[in-house]
């Protein structure tokens, strides 16, 4: 060994006791009290930005809350006055839209119907649709091009779904009708449904796949486990998209047309409540612009039990998923 080697050894030993001896005691304790004033700067700079995020987002809780509140409390002071037995159970009669009797039944069974129709062709479109992306797709290109449809779908407007569902009837050969205003309220509600229970299904731990194909679950096998395990989003995502297809107008405006009889036949023309709204607010009579607000409050009453029902339901359900 030569004197360089020796002499760089030797600096080498004199910086590694320098560096050793420089190092801080990590053993010993740091005082730190939680109510000590923030001196730094930077820390000051953060502290106030997190307070100043945390404010905006209490007031946007708080305009939210507060909008929603005006709306019901408008729709409820304008037409709790209108609201009665009689006009929940009776359909309307001749002069109803000039202030005469009757009620909204008609709308109301309607509104139940094509929620109903359009929920049921969803659920029969959408749940093996998303089974096959996770059970067979996976993430293949197919899948994530499947989804950007159905993200585009969801941000359609409902009337481009009525003008549609319009043409559709004049190529099918149907008039305005109860079947055809199920058509075209099902393409609104099918994004929601699917999207709505594709991310549920994600929520599905991935121990739980590996675990089924590693003792040989087949594919088929394995979307009966996803399905059962994802039954509680599942209704809630039925719940979510009946509430909105129950709540649409612009859909069914040109397909399910409008009539003052109770409905009979999927052939024949049926009323919705927000038909009715609109209709009654179109109207110069005081009396029937009170009774839109009550046929308004009927339908927010029975959103928000849909929205309720859906919340309660994820809960108590959820406590069954294996997570």
């Amino acid at each position: 060994m030569n004197e360089n080697e020796i002499e760089r050894l030797e600096i080498g030993d004199l910086e590694i006791e320098r560096l050793e001896t420089a190092q801080p005691n990590l053993q010993s304790p740091i005082s730190y009290s939680p109510n000590r004033p923030i001196t730094s700067s930077r820390f000051r700079r953060r502290h106030w930005e997190e307070t100043l995020f945390v404010g905006l987002m209490r007031l946007c809780v708080i305009g939210a809350a507060a909008v929603l509140g005006m709306i019901l409390a408008v729709i409820f002071w304008r037409g709790i006055g209108a609201l009665s037995v009689e006009m929940i159970t009776q359909p309307p009669q001749g002069s109803f839209y000039l202030g005469g009797g009757g009620g909204i039944a008609n709308a109301i069974a309607g509104s139940l119907l094509l929620a109903l129709g359009a929920t049921a062709v969803a659920i029969c479109l959408a749940v093996p649709l998303v089974l096959y992306l996770h059970a067979y797709a996976g993430r293949s290109r197919f899948a994530d091009w499947l989804r950007l449809t159905l993200d585009i779908m969801w941000g359609i407007p409902s009337i481009v779904y009525g003008a549609f569902g319009f043409s559709l009837m004049i190529f099918l050969g149907l008039r305005a009708s109860l079947l055809a205003g199920v058509i075209a309220l099902s393409f609104v509600v099918l994004p929601i449904l699917a999207r709505t229970f594709d991310e549920v299904v994600s929520m599905a731990p991935q121990q739980l796949r590996e675990t089924g194909f590693a003792l040989g679950t087949t594919r088929l096998e394995m979307a009966w486990l996803l399905l059962r395990q994802s039954l509680p989003g599942l209704f809630t995502a039925i719940l979510l998209a009946f509430g909105r297809g129950i709540g649409d107008a612009a859909s069914v405006l040109f397909t399910a047309g409008y009539t003052d009889n109770m409905p009979s036949s999927i052939f024949l023309p049926v009323a919705s409540l927000p038909l009715a709204v609109f209709f009654q607010l179109g109207t110069p009579f005081p009396s029937v612009q009170e009774r839109a607000y009550a046929s308004a409050l009927v339908l927010t009453v029975i959103i928000l039990v849909i929205s309720l029902v859906a919340h309660l339901s994820m809960r108590r359900l959820g406590k069954h998923v294996v997570r």
